[in-house]
């Protein structure tokens, strides 16, 4: 039989999943939920139903995963907790400093539910965490970089648009060559903040806005630009429409670290992202951990896991034997 997945919220994330699902052929769209009226939202999927949010607890005996695709910001720390008494879930937290206190919530709800609900699945966190944690294991004596873009970063993308005066706007972050190369030389250097990334803003001004002002706001926001060599661009809508109207995104995972005797040999680890689609790419990630926490549940788990609590064979359609046989 299938498994049987809901999607609770339909934006970027939430259509990845969808297209996702149709690409896996243990899986089966159930239902969609939206905060929205569901009788005007049309998805890709014929004949599955969209319900509001609100009708989500009738469905609990008819959905085996289901994917929370809310924002981390304001959605995530209260959905996934409410949802996991329910149902096993998975969700795409992503504020790293913040995600010790969601797991503590969302591990008592999923504990009194008796589900398995798996938390910050994605590709940072999620897939770059996952080749941290071997690439430390293996070379304990070393260091860690990681490396994002170049990509939009939908967050800094937002900040720009809130400033007054700015109509349209998108944010690249991009990998200092320099430090990059200096990363894989395996010389293992201190990198400063500025001295890692760089950032590209290309803005659409409001017709009579102080592009001056505009420019200034944004390379001297605290949090966001302040810290990093940002350039500002001011570009046409079209323009913007025309060759930005994409979500890219990807990076690098490195460590460099030292065996031997007297630690003379020196070793470089690296795992890279180029992607057209950071949504779908990361919806992705998430339906393979939807299988896993279905397998899981079916175990008798419960609790909040994170990627570092799945072991690999469990994201796999494959049988493990097949896994062993082909790919080990």
């Amino acid at each position: 039989m299938s498994i049987r997945v809901g999607i609770y919220g339909y934006g970027n994330l939430g259509r990845g999943v969808e297209c996702a699902i149709r690409q896996n052929s243990d899986m089966e769209l159930a239902c969609v939920f939206t905060r929205r009226d569901p009788a005007t939202l049309e998805i890709k999927t014929e004949g599955v139903p969209v319900y509001h949010i609100d009708k989500a607890v009738e469905m609990k005996d008819k959905i085996d995963v289901l994917i929370l695709c809310g924002g981390s910001a304001r959605d995530l720390p209260t959905q996934t907790p409410e949802m996991a008494k329910l149902f096993n879930v998975v969700d795409s937290f992503d504020t790293h400093a913040k995600i010790p206190c969601h797991m503590a919530n969302v591990d008592a709800a999923a504990k009194e539910g008796g589900k398995v609900a798996l938390i910050s699945v994605g590709w940072d966190p999620g897939m770059f965490s996952i080749n941290r944690m071997y690439m430390g294991a293996v070379l304990p004596c070393g260091k860690d970089y990681t490396f994002w873009g170049k990509g939009v970063s939908q967050g800094h993308s937002d900040a720009i648009r809130r400033i007054e005066g700015v109509k349209n706007g998108k944010q690249y972050t991009i990998p200092v060559d320099a430090a990059l190369e200096a990363v894989r030389s395996g010389s293992e250097p201190e990198l400063t903040t500025r001295e890692k990334h760089t950032r590209l803003c290309y803005v659409v001004a409001e017709e009579g806005a102080d592009k001056a002002r505009i420019e200034r706001e944004i390379k001297e926001m605290p949090n966001y630009f302040a810290d990093y060599d940002t350039t500002v661009e001011f570009i046409s809508e079209e323009e913007l429409l025309r060759d930005h109207s994409g979500i890219p995104h990807g990076g690098f995972v490195i460590r460099t670290g030292k065996t031997g005797e007297d630690l003379q040999n020196t070793h470089v680890i690296e795992y890279s992202l180029k992607l057209d689609s950071n949504p779908e790419f990361t919806a992705s990630v998430i339906v393979a951990y939807a299988r896993a926490a279905y397998k899981m549940h079916l175990e008798g788990q419960s609790g909040c896991k994170t990627v570092f609590d799945v072991a690999p064979a469990y994201l796999s359609a494959t049988p493990r034997e097949e896994l062993i046989k082909n790919l080990l």
